[in-house]
């Protein structure tokens, strides 16, 4: 049995990777919280025993600061805290050399993201195969649990493409999984997540279509859907994490992600991009500094962490699927509803960050009791979902199916660029 958790990040989501991991401590052990700035490990701490969620007092809460792209340093904090599994929740330029650390150390990795690097944007898919993958075989030769992009999407949404194919279809023709935040921050202007890392996914798209890569040009593809409790939203065809996983693991003619956006999101992001504060280039300012304007731009804004007071309203995160079972057509939406001020009265936190969170200590819980311990690097489709989604349904992401539900009508999607 794995025991002594490390948590490497302390933004929205490690926040609540905290919690849910303190409220199951009697299975997961001691958890460290670890980050550069280590008073932001401890503002979680805090808020942990503010509410009350140390189930187990008798297991350590503690932080510890950390250079997460220094591996030795990593090594060392993973060797000192006798921590065996850690879930990676910082910025996704640091996966690689978290999940270094784990293949020297024996320790069990999860992420909740694609790695990136800073200097590169929307590369050439598969995008796994640029880094993670290519660690495939060292995992697998010294034993290493190393669980890919356990958030919700990618993570969950992974989950139910492999249930959908295990009991739901025969034959998969189309999924389209639809992401949409009904909710109000009440700021001018926010992301829900990293700034930086919200706007890199802006640059192309990437997605899968009748069995090949083609790209399309951002937010150009609209469709209105009506969800189930939130209503009809508009979403994009966006690039996504889940993609160049599900591509190659799931059996379906056409993957493909779509993002809700509102009017006034999508004209701001517009003007910001237009003068070139959405740029990962460094630019050179009077005083002689060099500096990315996106860098300038999240300090700008409002840090994802401080929208969950009197955050209002519901996500609806989905997959819309069509196939074939019983030699008869079939088509499914299956989804979830998430409340952001439920979430923030259980763990403080907002919705987004939330369902981002729950589902990596869920899978820390079933690796700890050997259920998904895979030895292997693993995809999410690539394990059994069954239990992950059982698991969910008691940590406060429940899912519902409907059957036959609102036709999702996307339109012939074209590329304008192949590989």
């Amino acid at each position: 049995m794995r025991r002594n958790v490390l948590i490497v990040g302390a933004g929205g989501v490690g926040h609540v990777v905290a919690h849910k991991c303190a409220m199951n401590n009697d299975i997961l052990g001691d958890i460290c919280i670890a980050s550069l700035t280590q008073q932001k490990c401890d503002a979680i701490i805090e808020s942990i025993l503010r509410k009350n969620h140390l189930k187990d007092p008798s297991k350590k809460l503690y932080s510890r600061e950390v250079d997460a792209l220094n591996i030795p340093a990593l090594v060392q904090l993973i060797q000192e805290t006798k921590s065996e599994m850690v879930i990676n929740v910082g910025q996704s330029y640091i996966n690689m050399s978290v999940l270094e650390a784990c293949i020297q150390t024996g320790a069990v990795y999860m992420d909740t993201a694609i790695h990136e690097e800073p200097d590169k944007v929307c590369e050439n898919p598969p995008w796994y195969a640029n880094y993670e993958w290519k660690r495939k075989e060292r995992c697998a030769e010294k034993g290493i649990t190393a669980i890919l992009g356990i958030g919700f999407d990618p993570g969950v949404v992974n989950a139910w493409c492999a249930l959908a194919q295990k009991e739901y279809f025969d034959t998969i023709d189309t999924i389209d999984i639809l992401d949409v935040n009904a909710g109000s921050h009440g700021k001018y202007f926010a992301t829900n997540f990293d700034p930086e890392i919200n706007f890199r996914e802006f640059k192309k798209v990437w997605t899968w279509v009748d069995r090949q890569w083609v790209l399309q040009k951002v937010h150009s593809i609209r469709v209105d859907y009506d969800f189930p409790v939130v209503g009809s939203c508009p979403v994009y065809l966006t690039g996504h994490d889940e993609l160049h996983s599900l591509s190659k693991n799931i059996d379906a003619n056409s993957i493909r992600f779509w993002m809700g956006f509102g009017d006034h999101y999508l004209n701001v992001f517009s003007v910001l991009t237009n003068i070139g504060l959405t740029s990962e280039v460094p630019v050179k300012i009077a005083e002689g500094v060099e500096i990315a304007p996106i860098k300038i731009l999240k300090a700008l804004l409002p840090d994802p962490s401080s929208l969950a007071p009197g955050y209002t309203g519901k996500t609806c995160i989905g997959n819309f699927i069509r196939g074939t079972k019983n030699n008869e057509k079939r088509e499914i939406f299956i989804y979830n509803i998430c409340d952001h001020a439920e979430c923030y009265q259980e763990v403080e936190s907002q919705a987004i960050s939330y369902t981002a969170g729950v589902p990596a200590v869920a899978a820390a819980i079933l690796v700890a009791r050997g259920e998904w311990d895979a030895k292997q690097m693993v995809n999410v489709e690539e394990l059994d979902p069954t239990p992950f989604i059982k698991l969910l349904d008691t940590m406060g992401l429940p899912t519902q199916v409907l059957e036959a539900p609102v036709a999702f009508e996307a339109p012939v999607i074209k590329s304008i660029e192949s590989i």
